[in-house]
Order: structure tokens, then sequence, then C-alpha cells
């Protein structure tokens, strides 16, 4: 059915216009955040005015951009051009993307350079995708890009009802110094804001120039050149950092110790892990030799050096007599082998002796000990032995080993192919409880706002291991999980067996009713806990137990 209100269909029911109408060649479009009834979620509704032909180009253009899969643009869910007799008015259907739009963030002020590249970068990447497909996104100002949960980056509106691919490449470049100095330089009159960092500011040159050989190629092309960053400390460049790398994960915690090390080492002069130990300097000669030759006095020095080490060995062994035979012996000709042939003389018997020594205070502490205390009666203590058959245990049984995870990867086959937190399933089994993998905000009740029965991360062991139960250790206590296993990564829900389950209360060991040989783990989320900003939960650490 059709709203007679809208021209829509009664499945969208608009909620609130999210920004002043947007006149196009075309006609009008205008947008809302919406409901969608059949799916009980919200949704970003673009609606065209007039629909039919007019409409047909943009809606083609929508089409085109339903076949991406990018978390910089916002996926298109529905597309449909209308009729004037059945419906007056076209409308795209995109994700709603949760989060705080760049232009209210700019609003504190410019953002750090670090940030600013990775917030370009990776709206640049989804719009490198959109153009591989011929697709020219468009829209792509402070207002529509969306600054999601973990550090990820949204462009709603996708796409726009008109663009160009030059067109993409110099909005990203106006927004990139609009990120840097909080203000626009391609504003008529409008002073050009400086930009310190000199390979961002002929970027942002090359993004808006068309001049043949000095406009940036493509956006592609700015994606690379904002991953090279060059260090301030003279140390040399640092390799380009990929957006799975830049803000989550193990590496990140890997390069910021290094950059720590790094500068603990210039501060204190210490050298960087790696670094070669810088050689000393030669010890200029005393004053009172006067100027020589550099050579002659290089000649000297080492004479000296040379005889000053053989006396300090010769030292060793003098008995204080005026005519000791060890200085006799270094002052001939065949010193070196003189002494080495003392030195294997009297050390080897030292040696060997030592060793003796050792070997018989060891023996004497362990073995004659050990066996005294077995034949010397203790008071009253009966002299016979106990049988040798029944000892009793003095000690608990060791605890169970932990096993090692190899990968792991988001386990979502009822989801609708929005990312679930994707990059920082590494943090759940990274050893650092402090860190944690999160599933997405839901709105509406615990069980996933009633749009999926669960989400969960499979765990690769990397052979078949024998399993007693699985560590599970979380922020969000509340959080219901079930421990699945199986024996393929790419099997349904059903395929893995539940082994256990419960509610999880912070760190929580959840044993199986019997040891389970398998390779992957699957820990499944069934229920969210209450927050700020919906339903959601966490897994801060998982430790598969070795059975046995």
């Amino acid at each position: 059915m059709t709203s007679t209100t809208t021209g829509l269909p009664d499945r969208y029911r608009p909620l609130d216009q999210l920004a002043p109408d947007e006149p196009t060649s075309t006609g009008v479009i205008r947008s809302w955040r919406a409901r969608d009834r059949v799916l009980n979620r919200d949704v970003a509704l673009r609606v065209h005015h007039p629909g039919g032909p007019a409409a047909r180009a943009w809606i083609t253009r929508a089409l085109t951009a339903g076949g991406l899969a990018t978390p910089a643009l916002a996926m298109v869910y529905d597309a449909a051009e209308g009729t004037p007799d059945d419906s007056p008015a076209a409308y795209v259907v995109n994700e709603w993307i949760e989060g705080q739009t760049l232009a209210h963030r700019l609003e504190a002020g410019p953002l750090p350079e670090r940030e600013a590249r990775t917030v370009v970068r990776r709206l640049a990447e989804g719009v490198a995708e959109a153009h591989r497909v011929g697709l020219a996104v468009g829209g792509l100002t402070p207002e529509h890009v969306v600054l999601r949960s973990g550090g990820l980056v949204g462009l709603l509106a996708v796409p726009a009802a008109e663009g160009t691919v030059p067109g993409d490449i110099a909005a990203l470049g106006a927004l990139l110094e609009l990120c840097l100095t909080g203000r626009r330089g391609d504003t008529p009159g409008a002073v050009p804001p400086v930009i310190t960092q000199p390979d961002l500011a002929a970027l942002v040159r090359r993004a808006r120039s068309t001049e043949p050989g000095t406009a940036l190629s493509s956006v592609a092309a700015m994606v690379a050149l904002l991953g090279e960053r060059v260090r301030t400390d003279q140390t040399g460049p640092l390799p380009t950092v990929r957006g799975d790398e830049t803000e989550s994960g193990w590496l990140r915690k890997l390069r910021d110790r290094r950059d720590a090390a790094d500068a603990e080492g210039l501060t204190t002069g210490a050298p960087p892990a790696g670094a070669r130990p810088a050689v000393t300097p030669p010890v200029p000669a005393p004053a009172h030799r006067g100027l020589v030759d550099d050579d002659d006095d290089r000649d000297d020095r080492d004479d000296r050096a040379a005889e000053d080490d053989r006396l300090d060995w010769g030292s060793a062994f003098h008995d204080g007599s005026d005519d000791d035979p060890v200085e006799d012996d270094l002052d001939t000709d065949g010193a070196g082998s003189s002494w080495r042939r003392r030195l294997v003389v009297v050390g080897l018997p030292l040696l060997a002796l030592a060793m003796v020594i050792g070997v018989g205070w060891w023996f004497g502490t362990n073995v004659i000990s050990a066996a005294s205390s077995v034949e010397d009666p203790v008071g009253s203590t009966p002299t016979f032995s106990a049988p040798a058959e029944s000892p009793a245990p003095s000690e608990e049984p060791p605890a169970a080993a932990p096993l090692q995870i190899t990968a792991a990867e988001v386990f979502d086959p009822f989801g609708d192919g929005e990312p679930e937190n994707d990059d920082d399933v590494p943090l759940s089994y990274d050893g650092d409880p402090a860190t944690s993998w999160p599933t997405l905000n839901y709105r509406g009740s615990a069980e996933f706002g009633n749009l999926k029965p669960g989400v969960g991360v499979l765990y690769d062991l990397g052979s078949e291991q024998a399993l007693s139960g699985v560590t599970i250790a979380t922020d969000t206590p509340g959080a219901v999980v079930e421990v699945r296993t199986g024996d393929s990564a790419d099997g349904d829900l059903e395929s893995y067996p539940v082994a256990a389950g419960g509610e999880l209360s912070g760190t929580d060991e959840l044993t199986f009713d019997e040891a389970v040989t398998t390779r992957y783990v699957l820990v499944w989320v069934t229920g969210l806990v209450s927050g700020d900003e919906g339903f959601s939960a966490d897994i801060a650490e998982v430790t598969p137990v070795a059975a046995g």
C-alpha cells in the first residue's frame, strides 16, 4: 500500500526531517529519518519529487551503490523510481548510521593531524571503491560525514543526486583542509588557511588543481598519500599504515610501544631498540707530548695500549719478585704464545677442581641427605616403611593449561551485512582484558532489537584440541552467551552444537559436561545488556582450556 501523505509505501514511517530540501536539476530531494516497520529498524529515507523519468538517473546511481559493501558508505537497502499514477515520488532507503557528524565535531576545533588523516583516508577508501564500479558519490560535506563507534567513518545520503569523479577528489581535499584548520580555503573572498604540514598542504592543492600533471589522478592515490607519515625525529619515514592497523588491535599497541621506546631513547641518550651502538671516539694524546704527526701519534697510542694490556694480564699471577718469569715471558717476542700455554696449564686444573667440588657438593646435599632422612628413625617412628603402591597425594593436580588461538572472525549468519566491529575481534584474545570486541548497539530490546537471534565470534585453534571448557571475561556483566564447537569454519549455526552456556558475571569459566575434541570454538552472544546508547555486549578475553 502507498501512503497518501508522502507517496511512499506504508512500510516506511517518516520520523524527523534531517536537512533542508535539496534542489536538483530534476526536482527536489527531501531527507528523513524513518522507521522500517517490517524489520523494526531506523533508516535514512530520501524522497525525490517528482518520481518517474525525472528521478530515473538518480535511482540508477542508487542501484549501483547497492552493490557496494564498505563501512565508509551507507548501504542502500531499497530504491524505487515510482510512477505518477502509482507513487508520485521516487525514493532511496539508506542504512541509518549512529554517531557524531563531522560538522558537529569540528565545532570544538580542528582535528589533530593523525585523526584528520585517519578520517579522510577511511572516507576516501569507500569513495575509491565506488569509483572502481563507475559511481561518483557526491554529497561529501561535513554534515553528511558521521564519526562512527570504533573509529570508523560513514557517509550518509549515498549517492547524491549528482556527482563527478573530479568533484569527489576536490571535496575530499576540502574536507582534509577543514579537518586540519577548521576553515575551508575554497570559499570566495576568504583568506586561505595555513596548513603547517607540508605534505598535507601539497595534497590539498593537488586535489583542487585541474591542470594536467599537477592534479591528483584518483582517490586511490589520495588514500596512498594519506597513509604516508614522516617522523619529526629525522630517523626516516614510517611505513604506510593500513586502515585496519591504525586504531585498533595488537598492531596498534606494538607501534605505540615502539614509538615510546624511541622517544625514551632520544631523551636519555640510550640507543633505540635494534640500533647499533656508537663507536667510542679515540682518546686524545696527553698535552705534554706536544704536536706530533697524526699517524705517529696513533701508532704510539696503539703500542702503549697493547703494552698496558700485556702487563695487566701478566699481573694476574705476579708474585711480587723482581725477576718474575711471567714478565720475562711477556717481554720476549713469543709473549702471546707463552702466556696462552701458561693459562692452559694453570687454568684447566683449576676448572676441573671446581667441577669436582661442585659435583661432590650436589651429591652430598641431594643423595646422601635424602638417604639419611629415610634410614634414620625420628622419635618413636616405626622402622618399617609404608607400602609403595598406595602413597597419599601431597599436592593438588595441576591446573589445565590454556590453549592458543590462531585466528578469529565475526560469525553473523543472520545479519544484514553491516560489519559488527570486525576490526576489534583480535582484541578478544590478545591477552589484555582491558581491550575487548563489542557488538553494535541495538535499540528496543536485549534480544538484538528483535532483528536476529544473536551474533558471535568464531575462534580457530589451528588444529583439533581436547577442551574441557572456555574462560570468558567481559566488561558487560549480564550478557548471555553459548559456547559452541565444530570442525568447520564455514558451517551454519546448527553445525556448532552447544557445549556450555550461561550469563556472564565478569570472568567466568564455562566448563563442558565432558571433554570435546574440536578445532573451532564459537562464542555465541544471545542476550545483550542495557547501556547509555542502547543494548550491547562485549567479549574482553576468551581462553580455551585444555582437557586433562
